[in-house]
């Protein structure tokens, strides 16, 4: 089978820079740089920070709103009340803001979904949004965008990139259902009589404001009642809310402008391989999903996040026993009225879920395990599986000897995905030459292509540093799958 590779090579831009709180653990360091700069003199805080604009306005958008920002989140370390002019409060919030190169390291782990907006496409041709693992300093990941055209010979032609990169804003207040946050809160294993009285000081919907009030209540009253407070607890409350949050961009933010930054403790140390699908609704209506890790330097916590314009994103966690490890992928719609899901718990086979609730995933049963000696190390999925006429396409990845990480492809029975009708015995990708130098060499890995035309699109990461497309025929993929049948 031919797999064509393009020309096309993704590779990070340590230019790419984004601003975020530059954060002291030291408060009486704190208390100091404050002394410092009230010190100053009126026309000594103007030089010094036109000083700071002229050599940061330009790589940055917003750049004066997020100085008085962070001014306001650290004002509370004045030793006085005086009143402060504009230029000052600006210039203190300068010390604490930071630029954080977002794709220093490395560019990687690419999904393909079709874009919302279709609008002036040429026949044939049909524009896309590619997701990337971006990894700067300190490992820490986020997802980032690009966007481009897939013209009717499948020639694939990206769009420029901006040179900003912009946070979006987060709602600061979103609003919870008491239901599901209770029940999440019992399948972590933190329901006990201190949430079940917090919950009990909310209505049926209520936003973070209001929770922390009610914690607060309640801490009160296991003060008074000379009971021991239960910190692990009233922790996990707030840290399952602070999980589930909603950013937003406007439209003048270019798709390549966008991202995902970790913003929550469950995503301390990064948002790691989102595996984006275009969900279709059983009311005909679509909307995109992407299941990825949040890793908080310690954990791996699996969790989802939803879009319909990929301006605003609502970002939810996922529980239930079978809610663990890394790799799950949705179904792009229901099967027999229920979400099915693929998925790694074990990190070494690929089993099967369904649910009757996206956020809650109570079963599993196995799928494929490692069979051919390229997949013996560990199976998993490289994206969530494609509809065709024949089945469920869904590209997979093996490793092998030397750890070495090659791309395959197996296929499920359209009604029922438990029955494996076909898999590759040969990966269908592996690094060439070219490919094998990275982060990490002797990998090529995707987390997601589609179909367009007669061919498979499959946008892939070069040794977890960089990305590029290969393309296959889609009819011979499924002939040579057919031709192996389990």
């Amino acid at each position: 089978m031919i797999v064509r590779r393009t020309n096309i090579v993704i590779r990070p831009n340590a230019a790419r820079v984004l601003f975020r709180p530059f954060n002291q653990v030291d408060e009486a360091r704190i208390v100091r740089i404050f002394a410092r700069v009230m010190s100053l003199r009126d026309e000594e805080v103007a030089q010094l920070l036109e000083r700071v604009m002229a050599e940061f306005r330009g790589r940055h958008h917003r750049l004066q709103q997020f100085f008085m920002t962070r001014f306001e989140q650290v004002r509370r370390f004045m030793v006085s009340d005086l009143p402060l002019s504009e230029e000052r409060r600006m210039l203190i919030g300068s010390f604490f803001t930071q630029e954080y190169s977002v794709e220093s390291a490395a560019l990687f782990n690419p999904s393909l979904v079709w874009h919302p907006d279709q609008s002036g496409v040429p026949e044939g041709s049909r524009r896309f949004v590619l997701s990337l693992r971006s990894t700067g300093e300190g490992h820490i990941s986020s997802i980032t965008f690009r966007s481009g055209i897939i013209d009717s010979q499948s020639d694939i032609v990206l769009d420029a990139v901006t040179p900003f990169v912009t946070t979006p804003e987060t709602v600061p207040d979103p609003f919870y259902d008491k239901w599901l946050f209770q029940r999440t809160l019992f399948e972590l294993g933190t329901a006990d009589g201190f949430s079940e009285r917090v919950l009990g000081r909310l209505g049926d919907t209520f936003n973070m404001k209001e929770l922390r009030t009610a914690v607060r209540g309640v801490e009160l009253e296991f003060r008074s009642q000379s009971k021991s407070l239960p910190p692990a607890t009233s922790r996990s409350i707030l840290a399952l809310a602070e999980a589930n949050y909603e950013v937003i961009y406007e439209p003048v933010h270019q798709m390549s402008e966008r991202i995902i930054f970790p913003n929550s403790p469950t995503e301390a140390n990064g948002v790691e391989d989102a595996r984006f699908v275009q969900f279709f609704e059983e009311d005909g209506s679509t909307k995109y999903f992407a299941t990825y890790t949040a890793y908080d330097g310690r954990v791996t916590f699996p969790q989802i996040l939803e879009t319909t314009d990929f301006l605003r994103f609502k970002i939810s966690t996922m529980n239930g026993p079978q809610v663990q490890n890394k790799g799950m992928a949705l179904f792009p719609r229901k099967i027999h009225g229920r979400y099915a899901m693929l998925s790694r718990q074990d990190g070494e086979n690929i089993f099967l879920m369904y649910s009757d609730d996206l956020h809650f995933w109570l079963t599993r049963e196995t799928l494929l395990k490692p069979t051919y000696g390229w997949e013996f190390v560990q199976l998993g999925n490289c994206g969530s599986p494609i509809e065709t006429e024949a089945g469920w396409l869904v590209l997979s990845h093996g490793v092998g000897p030397m750890r070495k990480y090659s791309i395959g492809a197996f296929l499920l029975d359209l009604n029922d995905p438990s029955k494996v009708i076909g898999r590759l015995r040969e990966p269908l990708l592996s690094p060439e030459h070219t490919e094998r130098e990275g982060y990490v060499p002797n990998v090529v890995y995707s987390c997601g292509g589609q179909i367009h035309g007669h061919d498979l699109i499959i946008p892939y990461a070069m040794s977890d540093y960089a990305s590029s497309f290969a393309l296959c025929n889609v009819n011979e993929l499924l002939s040579a799958l057919k031709a192996n049948p389990l």
